[in-house]
């Protein structure tokens, strides 16, 4: 029998919370309701999640302080539930580490939709044998800048072994890029071969993520060498060699 997957969801309104954690129960998920941080820690207390449903807006400790508090303690996965005019929100949050977000009003389709992906995808990245759809020259690693990133685990490390968290989103990017080297990779390509789909125009997701892969394999993130701009076009991986 599949272990049922723990979801909490945290959101001040108490009708949403309930209506939300009523769908979710109802299509196989283990479902837990907290109206603010403070609840969310003691559920967290008493048993972990796998995935955390989290509104920005709230009184008090709102979503964004809430997000960093969890993010400096675990690699939870986190969805943000977000106004539909407030994209800094969105900025803010997918910069400080949420995995996915979601505009108010929602259908709760989508919603579930969003929640499936990001734990297939946190599946994945868990999975030490996991299919990696290898990169063009069906290498077991492929370096990015100052760092290796290894198909099989799913991992990213330093030349001298340290590794770095990358999250699952992080991974697709870095698989799509390895896949497609010296090549301009549009945002929406990117979305597509990212299993993605969820975008929104304009969604400024891919250039916040791809600023956070930066950080960590650019010798200088201002001035990317590895994975370049192309004004009008989108991004491209541009392979080195150790040392360079």
């Amino acid at each position: 029998m599949t272990e049922q997957r723990r979801i909490i969801v945290v959101d001040d309104e108490v009708d949403l919370r309930e209506m939300v954690g009523e769908y979710l129960a109802n299509h196989g998920y283990a479902v837990r309701l907290a109206g603010d941080g403070t609840s969310l820690r003691a559920l967290l207390v008493e048993s972990p999640a796998d995935l955390i449903i989290l509104d920005v807006n709230m009184p008090g400790e709102d979503g964004l302080a809430i997000t960093r508090h969890l993010r400096s303690t675990s690699d939870v996965l986190i969805v943000m539930l977000t106004a539909a005019d407030e994209v800094i929100d969105r900025v803010v949050g997918l910069e400080i580490g949420a995995d996915d977000y979601i505009t108010k009003p929602f259908d709760l389709r989508e919603l579930r939709a969003r929640v499936g992906s990001a734990l297939r995808r946190a599946a994945l990245a868990r999975t030490p044998n996991a299919p990696a759809e290898a990169a063009a020259d069906a290498s077991d690693s492929v370096r990015f800048g100052n760092t290796i990133l290894d198909l099989g685990s799913r991992r990213l490390r330093h030349d001298d072994g340290t590794e770095l968290k990358l999250t699952a989103m992080e991974f697709d990017l870095l698989l799509a890029f390895a896949r497609h080297p010296n090549r301009v990779l549009s945002r929406d390509q990117l979305l597509e071969l990212a299993h993605n789909r969820g975008w929104e125009p304009f969604d400024r997701s891919i250039d916040i993520r791809i600023t956070r892969i930066r950080r960590k394999i650019e010798a200088d993130p201002t001035k990317p060498q590895t994975i370049k701009t192309v004004r009008g076009g989108g991004y491209m991986f541009v392979p080195s060699k150790a040392g360079q």
